[in-house]
């Protein structure tokens, strides 16, 4: 895959920016075992390259043909695990916050930088995240600091995306309006911050119909105000997977 050195440099500077402020591990639960590469090794190591990390069940995509995908996160950065294999069973055990030691492979696809051919191992130990306040760092250069990192951000004003018939409307099914209630879609919004706008994604296989996110993106109106979390996931820019909307 194609090598961005300055994707990598940028990410090198992530190294405890999602850490809390040095917080004591009396458990020892984020101690990095023998071979296992701290989150700044991590970032550094150039594409194709082989990675093994400790890393954290944050949230998961569903489960098919033995492999799913991951969002996972320890105190200094976070980890995007492509299709990883598992079994169902395997599956199942990879509760939010079980703790997971990986190998694989870094790779990139627009932007995303992730782990694929992965193999991993459950730990003892079990941590999960709170959100990390971005939204002032939205249309800066650090916010790929963040990238994967379960984040927030607040005071988002919706605006009008088009779609396939070139209609104004608050959200569409899939990237491109091709998409129905009645098919497996995503949905896909766009939010303004000081004057910028960006895209939000509520991924199908993530939050599905019926979980709190899908259902309020579908009542969203051009204009409304809202709050989001989600994962900072990376598509030529940041496109945010989310997992709560909350219009104000």
């Amino acid at each position: 895959m194609k090598r961005i050195l300055c994707l990598a440099m940028v990410l090198v500077m992530a190294f405890g920016l999602l850490s809390c402020g040095g917080d004591p591990d009396p458990d020892g639960i984020h101690t990095k075992g023998e071979g296992v590469m701290t989150y700044a090794e991590y970032a550094a190591a150039p594409l194709d390259s082989q990675v093994v990390v400790e890393t954290f069940i944050q949230a998961k995509q569903g489960w098919w043909d033995n492999k799913a995908t991951f969002y996972t996160q320890d105190r200094d950065g976070a980890y995007f695990l492509y299709n990883m294999p598992c079994s169902q069973e395997e599956y199942n055990r990879l509760t939010v916050g079980t703790k997971i030691r990986v190998t694989g492979y870094k790779d990139e696809w627009s932007g995303e930088v992730e782990i694929i051919d992965a193999t991993f191992e459950i730990l003892s130990g079990t941590w999960v995240a709170s959100a990390s306040d971005l939204t002032a760092k939205l249309g800066t250069d650090e916010l790929i600091n963040y990238q994967n990192s379960f984040a927030s951000f607040k005071g988002m004003t919706v605006v009008a995306s088009t779609d396939a018939d070139g209609n104004e409307a608050p959200f569409l099914y899939n990237w491109d309006g091709s998409g129905s209630a009645d098919s497996d879609s995503d949905l896909y919004f766009q939010a303004s911050y000081n004057g910028k706008v960006y895209t939000f994604v509520v991924e199908y296989y993530l939050c599905g119909p019926g979980s709190q996110a899908y259902e309020a993106v579908k009542g969203l109106q051009i204009g409304d105000e809202i709050n989001l979390e989600g994962f900072l996931y990376w598509y030529n820019g940041p496109q945010a997977h989310v997992t709560l909307v909350e219009v104000k």
